[in-house]
């Protein structure tokens, strides 16, 4: 009785490892991804306004 209550522990205890394992990565991965999408955004508005301080610069 107690060495297969001691495996059930033992796996439940590897179970909740690999949960935390699995949750770290999609949370690492949905970091990446958001990142990735706002660096382009912020990117993009950066270059706008560049141009657009150079166009005034230009102008006066």
């Amino acid at each position: 009785m107690k060495k297969s209550l001691s495996k059930i522990l033992k796996n439940q205890k590897g179970q909740g490892v690999m949960e935390y394992v699995i949750i770290s990565s999609l949370v690492g991965i949905v970091c990446i991804t958001a990142v990735k999408g706002f660096g382009d955004v912020i990117k993009e508005r950066v270059e706008d306004m560049k141009s657009s301080i150079v166009k005034n610069i230009k102008n006066t």
